[in-house]
């Protein structure tokens, strides 16, 4: 079923994507990190292909294939891959027998402080250094997630489909930015601050930026206390806002 495609997609392409971040804003996965070699190709039959890259203290997640995989992972469909995302499967192990110990250990360890980041209570967002990380994995998560809505999403593909140009997500003062580009159809997310977007979406900070995108106030609440600031063509905005409501059909 599609759901479990788009849902596979999301896994791959925008959770896992925060991995970038957490061995730079984490010290511990930092450290750990630092002398890791390896990279580990995700393969789904019938789905997403993507691969985990850690170098020289830095780690790549994108799609696709990666050359020479130390660890490969098959899974026999999307929905084989998203119950060991829920922890209610295991992948085959196509190559790197000899690297369990790091799966077991390094990886997982890895995924947990992951987890930790992206399922916030309302003690640890009391906590800043925490609160500033989960925002920028909840907007990283949310730009990603949403390219893969407008391409694969039955409405999200409606909505989408005629939309053309960058929109801009960004935390004041000098929280993340990220760019998503449609394209009749495409949608491509990309870190950084985009160049001449047609529209943005401005947060005030990283607290305003958390509230909004965890849906703790509303939108039209927002932009009237000056917590988010709308820029540029209102009608790829509004698009945006309808394909965020997507998101939580396939990530909780």
């Amino acid at each position: 079923m599609y759901t479990d495609l788009i849902k596979a997609n999301l896994n791959l392409y925008a959770v896992l994507k925060n991995l970038e971040d957490l061995v730079r804003y984490d010290e511990e996965c930092a450290r750990n990190a630092a002398n890791w070699e390896i990279s580990i190709q995700f393969k789904v039959r019938n789905g997403p292909r993507a691969y985990i890259a850690f170098s020289k203290g830095a780690c790549t997640v994108d799609r696709g294939l990666v050359k020479r995989p130390s660890i490969v992972l098959y899974f026999f469909s999307p929905g084989h891959l998203n119950r060991m995302f829920d922890g209610k499967a295991m992948p085959v192990i196509l190559k790197g027998f000899t690297k369990l110990g790091f799966l077991t250990k390094d990886f997982d360890a890895l995924t947990k402080k992951l987890e930790y980041y992206l399922k916030p209570t309302p003690e640890l967002l009391a906590k800043k250094d925490y609160m500033k990380v989960n925002t920028c994995f909840t907007i990283t998560t949310a730009t990603f997630a949403l390219a893969e809505i407008a391409m694969f999403d039955p409405i999200g593909k409606l909505l989408a489909g005629h939309a053309k140009g960058t929109l801009m997500l960004s935390v004041l003062p000098d929280g993340p930015a990220l760019g998503l580009n449609f394209d009749h159809g495409n949608a491509v997310a990309r870190k950084g601050k985009p160049d001449k977007p047609m529209a943005a979406m401005i947060f005030k900070d990283m607290k305003s930026a958390n509230d909004i995108l965890n849906a703790k106030v509303d939108t039209f609440s927002a932009v009237v206390k000056g917590n988010l600031m709308l820029r540029g063509q209102i009608g790829m905005i509004d698009t945006v806002g309808t394909l965020l409501d997507r998101i939580p059909l396939y990530l909780s």
